[in-house]
């Protein structure tokens, strides 16, 4: 068997009719590359790396994980990168999904590799620890509304799928968990440099209890920040508010 690394954020789902949940809403759009992070115990991978007419890869960093799937999955031989997901690089050439039972203690940080690739990401499928997954679904207006909000909306469509119950995974985590889909935009938000946008964005809400005149001063001159707008305060702005300050920006 093997054993649990909590230093690696492992809960393994075993509910099998969740692992099927999971794998359906996959299957309700369509790829051709797929790849799993963190596919630990092998829970999804054994239903994924056997998709008809699909190349797959897995990407582990624990090396005991590795050699426990190859060694229950012989198919899996070659398929699975020992790597970081945070440090990897691109794992295919051209489009690919990915999907995931997610390591809570790094999931932002996924979601940001995943920005990262968004121009070869054709959707996602990935479980959360609940109240990060409500974060990354929330509208304008809502308390958990923020920065995980407004760059992945920016660029993607959300959708909060379903709730995971904590005694589908050993050991149950301590927190709740859901799944959410990722479609990328159909026609992306006008942004005109996503440096400077991911900038305003983090500002903003560093400071979300001041008014964004004080919040992002430093961004804007002070002509431009008479606007009317910098009376809010970044939870009242919409994602597209956001793009339309950003090429305002000095």
């Amino acid at each position: 068997m093997y054993t649990l690394k909590k230093s690696l954020g492992q809960h393994f789902l075993r509910d099998e009719n969740m692992v099927l949940r999971i794998v359906a809403a996959l299957q309700e759009r369509p790829f051709r590359q797929l790849l799993e992070v963190g596919p630990g115990g092998g829970a999804l991978t054994k239903h994924l790396f056997q998709l008809p007419g699909i190349e797959f890869k897995a990407i582990e960093l624990d090396e005991e994980k590795i050699r426990f799937l190859e060694k229950n999955w012989p198919g899996l031989e070659g398929k699975i990168i020992h790597r970081n997901i945070l440090d990897a690089d691109r794992p295919f050439t051209g489009k690919f999904t990915v999907v995931g039972n997610f390591p809570y203690n790094i999931s932002s940080q996924i979601l940001f590799k995943i920005l990262d690739w968004k121009e070869d990401i054709e959707g996602m499928v990935g479980m959360f620890q609940k109240e990060v997954a409500q974060r990354i679904a929330s509208k304008p207006g809502n308390k958990v509304y923020g920065i995980l909000s407004v760059l992945v909306q920016a660029f993607f469509e959300v959708t909060y799928l379903f709730e995971v119950h904590e005694q589908c995974f050993t050991p149950p985590p301590k927190v709740k968990s859901a799944v959410i889909r990722l479609t990328p935009k159909t026609e992306p938000l006008p942004v005109g440099n996503e440096k400077r946008f991911f900038l305003l964005v983090k500002t903003a809400f560093h400071q979300r209890r001041k008014t964004l005149r004080n919040a992002v001063r430093n961004l804007f001159d002070e002509e431009t920040l008479k606007n009317p707008v910098f009376n809010k305060r970044a939870e009242q702005l919409s994602v597209a508010d956001f793009a339309a300050l950003e090429l305002m920006m000095k």
